[in-house]
């Protein structure tokens, strides 16, 4: 064992053991094949890692005994970044697009801004419809809520109101998520 030379510098990781910082005295040893090699000590597992000229993993550490698996390192967590990538490529991830109203909106500019919301709707975004309060509008918060019913009233066809219009300082805002597909 005095020949023993670091084939793995410890690539930075996260939760699993390898080589000589299996400190257990008795471990379960699995072979790069699959196959069960029994119950050794740590020193004469990581002698057969050595002798295939693979590193000793442990896999397995809340067993009794812990589970060391004879593997190539480098070419596991090569092929662990692998897949994580491949499950991040999949993912979708949802932004939120604010539409601002206003008190004294007319009917083209509501629709206008229906229209923008179904877009952001159907691409799989959440909608933030907002109105600021200015000067004495903040006297009529009933205005606000009214104007927020009709927008939700429109996209209903394509959208549930996951916040309801809430009145924050001189902001009324309300959330909406598109209907789940059927």
């Amino acid at each position: 064992m005095n020949n023993v030379f670091w084939r793995c510098l410890t690539i930075s990781n996260k939760e699993l053991q390898i080589n000589e910082e299996i400190r257990d005295r008795e471990v379960r040893v699995v072979g790069s094949d699959g196959s069960q090699l029994g119950l050794m000590s740590s020193a004469q597992a990581l002698q057969k890692a050595f002798e295939q000229n693979l590193d000793l993993v442990k896999i397995a550490p809340q067993a009794v005994p812990p589970v060391c698996k004879i593997i190539d390192y480098g070419k596991y967590r090569f092929e662990q970044a692998k897949r994580e990538k491949e499950a991040k490529k999949n993912q979708r991830i949802v932004d939120i697009k604010e539409i601002r109203l206003s008190l004294n909106i007319d009917t083209h500019d509501f629709n206008t801004k229906v229209g923008h919301a179904t877009r952001f709707l159907k691409d799989g975004d959440k909608v933030k419809a907002s109105i600021r309060f200015r000067g004495r509008e903040m006297g009529h918060p009933e205005q606000g809520y009214v104007i927020m019913r009709n927008f939700a009233e429109a996209l209903s066809e394509i959208a549930n109101v996951e916040k309801p219009a809430k009145l924050e300082g001189r902001n009324m805002l309300m959330f909406l998520a598109s209907k789940p597909a059927k």
